[in-house]
């Protein structure tokens, strides 16, 4: 895995990475709570109610989608950044002491996943594309999978933690905890080096942005692959919420600590993923995310079947592995096949479907977890990525020629070379 942490060379980077890992341990500690307080506290194991929070968290990915990809591609990304990360912040605080005060009800849950949904809508593209803005093109593909390693190695103790202060202190505390760690991220945007950040060519102010994005990936049957495959996993595969919460709760009856611990171990695999696709040297292509998509589908189905808690903890690592694979590429990708003055916004159309579907998605695997239990709605996810490496084979098919062949008794695979321009 030479090279694998090559990004960290850059100053600016490593302030970032460092900063952001604090936060991310602090927002999967309160997503755990969460889900905790959700299911067992303010419910009785309401699967559609996880679901529902789920939907209006993501929801205004699809709802503001019109302006956060605009304002992604044409405000100082750093500022931006400043603005976002505060609100956050201040929204985490307001769940904690509405839970510590004991007042918390679920609407008033429903209401905090909502205004939290509106400010990632904004937060998210801006987050993704400054990271081109903190290294180099040739280390951009990197920088992203260690991004996305931070993140899932907090999913590793964020949750585990999580679950042990919830029976010690109470839901309400994590929320506190999570409203403090935002001043890590707030630090490190504050002390980068701003003579050494890499401004990105903007694009010509106008109103029909948001249309020549759509226009930009309707030409591009790559980018439209992609985010097709994207739209699939996003909506009905990447729901781990509702499949670690109803298998923990409801088929294993395990308490607060082994919820979170399911879900720092699933965040092990997710770790690896990300690792292995940081060590990756060459562009992504398609037949890789074939093989990824057909890999999350086979791992969901096999954590399906499982009859223990510890066997189903080892599945998650291999629905976390294929999972990251997929999307840790898919960001980058979607990043290098782009042109720098487009990326804004085809990300925020990136990041609306990916976490737009989930307002279908989410509510409808909960109603289905409910009606016909856990592991059917976890089978609708594998079902999901199965579809998506069809969707795959299909560009590979029409666009690159792929063909089948038996050749002195042994099968091959041809196609024409892959060449993404931006």
């Amino acid at each position: 895995m030479k090279g694998t942490f090559r990004s960290l060379s850059t100053s600016n980077y490593r302030l970032w990475a460092a900063g952001a890992l604090v936060s991310n341990i602090g927002t999967w500690m309160q997503r755990t709570a969460q889900d905790w307080i959700v299911l067992t506290e303010l419910t009785h194991n309401n699967a559609t109610a996880v679901g529902i929070v789920m939907g209006l968290q993501f929801g205004p990915h699809i709802l503001l989608l019109p302006v956060t990809g605009f304002v992604a591609d044409h405000v100082n990304r750093r500022k931006l950044l400043f603005a976002t990360q505060g609100a956050m912040g201040l929204l985490a605080l307001g769940l904690g002491v509405l839970t510590i005060t004991g007042l918390v009800q679920l609407w008033h849950v429903y209401v905090f996943a909502f205004l939290l949904g509106c400010v990632t809508a904004f937060d998210a593209p801006a987050r993704q594309t400054f990271i081109g803005e903190l290294v180099e093109d040739t280390h951009l593909s990197n920088a992203v999978a260690l991004n996305s390693s931070s993140f899932n190695g907090a999913r590793m103790i964020g949750p585990a933690v999580a679950g042990i202060l919830i029976g010690l202190w109470g839901s309400g505390w994590v929320f506190v905890l999570n409203a403090v760690s935002f001043a890590a991220v707030i630090s490190s945007l504050a002390f980068l080096r701003v003579d050494l950040l890499r401004p990105r060519e903007r694009s010509v102010r106008k109103l029909s942005g948001l249309t020549d994005g759509f226009r930009y990936v309707s030409k591009r049957p790559d980018l439209m692959t992609i985010l097709v495959m994207l739209a699939l996993i996003g909506t009905f595969g990447i729901n781990f919420p509702i499949f670690i919460s109803t298998m923990a709760v409801t088929v294993f009856h395990a308490g607060a600590s082994q919820f979170g611990l399911l879900t720092s171990m699933m965040a092990i695999g997710s770790v690896t993923g990300a690792l292995l696709t940081a060590s990756r040297s060459e562009r992504a292509r398609m037949t890789f995310f074939a093989v990824a998509a057909l890999a999350f589908g086979a791992a969901l189905a096999f954590a399906a079947s499982m009859p223990h808690y510890w066997f189903f903890g080892f599945a998650l690592i291999l629905v976390g592995c294929a999972a990251q694979s997929f999307t840790t590429t898919a960001i980058s990708a979607i990043q290098l096949w782009t042109d720098s003055t487009m990326r804004g916004r085809v990300m925020a159309i990136f990041l609306a479907i990916t976490l737009g579907g989930t307002p279908l998605g989410a509510p409808l695997i909960g109603h289905i977890a409910d009606t016909f239990g856990p592991r059917a709605a976890i089978g609708v996810g594998a079902a999901s990525g199965f579809m998506a490496a069809v969707v795959a084979l299909y560009y590979l098919m029409k666009y690159r020629h792929m063909r089948f062949c038996i050749v002195a008794g042994r099968l091959r695979i041809t196609s024409t070379p892959e060449d993404h321009a931006a």
